[in-house]
């Protein structure tokens, strides 16, 4: 179960309520400008989150949250409505990691690892991404297909592959060819989804249907995409006539 649900607040031109002093309130500050946020005192009646770094900070926060606002309090996880992530910022990508206020701190490192692994054209990848969406909708009209196409192109060691530094959307695009869908088997070594190779995951993320004989565990199965036709292949079963990319599943000796 998540402990949060992650969102990604657009806060350009918003009022938001900044309470306290020193370096953890003028951390909210920085963090709030670069959002484009209006800060604002207490007394502003259209502010709908606010910052609470206070040495003693229950009354306000209670206050606030009688007002019907959101309210984050500086190291009270207890007391917070939200929590602020660690962010990494490649242009228009923002990874955001949580770990709802349990540790700041762990939060932060993983964050610092991750910034060495995605690389600064990451920014240009997605801006090139945007740019050639009409193109790619004009090239493969069905959703379907465009999206196994690009799945190809994301993946690693793929022509687009988010981790490689200078990857080239105008020349992948020219190039570009279509996918013929087709079927793949997956065989199942054991009930735990994690010994699923990294091939059969891919399958699995990128299937427009899935097809499964009885007793596969539902944990294997939802590693497919949630939008995927999905069918259990009992006695009877009729397979459904859809295009693109199929991923059968059977249990393999080792599985239960």
């Amino acid at each position: 179960m998540l402990h949060s649900l992650p969102l990604f607040h657009r806060l350009a031109g918003q009022p938001v309520i900044v309470l306290g002093e020193g370096e953890a309130a003028e951390a909210k500050h920085r963090l709030l400008e670069r959002a484009g946020a209006r800060i604002v005192d207490m007394d502003d009646t259209e502010a709908r989150l606010a910052f609470v770094a206070l040495d003693e900070p229950e009354e306000a926060a209670a206050q606030l949250k009688a007002r019907g606002l959101l309210v984050n309090v500086v190291d009270r996880p207890e007391l917070c409505d939200f929590t602020t992530p660690s962010l990494l910022e490649r242009g228009p990508v923002l990874v955001a990691v949580s770990t709802g206020g349990v540790s700041a701190g762990l939060a932060k490192a993983l964050r610092l690892r991750l910034e060495g692994l995605l690389p600064a054209s990451l920014g240009a990848l997605a801006e090139g991404l945007n740019a050639a969406r009409a193109a790619m909708k004009a090239r493969w009209p069905d959703g379907r297909e465009r999206r196994r196409v690009m799945d190809a192109a994301l993946a690693a060691g793929g022509p687009l592959d988010p981790l490689a530094e200078g990857s080239d959307v105008p020349a992948w695009l020219d190039g570009a060819a279509g996918s013929s869908g087709g079927t793949h088997v997956i065989v199942l070594r054991s009930a735990d989804p994690d010994d699923l190779t990294l091939r059969e995951a891919r399958w699995l993320g990128s299937a427009d249907l899935v097809a499964w004989e009885p007793g596969v565990p539902a944990a294997v199965r939802n590693r497919a995409r949630a939008d995927a036709g999905q069918v259990e292949l009992v006695a009877g079963a009729v397979m459904p006539d859809q295009p693109g990319l199929t991923v059968v599943i059977r249990q393999g000796s080792a599985a239960p």
